[in-house]
């Protein structure tokens, strides 16, 4: 992940403070998040891993 990529997301989630302060620690975040997120396997989103939550339809 380039460093632009890295500020451009930190300043859609609101941490430019964090940015300004930290700059190394935000990268490094980010890098982890990206490392995580590339080793998720997507999955149907129209699966359902339990039935669905419906009001009123119990015992």
């Amino acid at each position: 992940m380039n460093k632009e990529t890295i500020e451009m997301l930190a300043r859609r989630a609101g941490l430019q403070k964090a940015l300004a302060e930290f700059p190394d620690d935000v990268a490094a975040a980010a890098r982890q998040a990206d490392d995580v997120a590339s080793k998720i396997k997507p999955v149907d989103p129209r699966a359902e891993p339990w039935p669905p939550m419906q009001a009123g339809k119990g015992q």
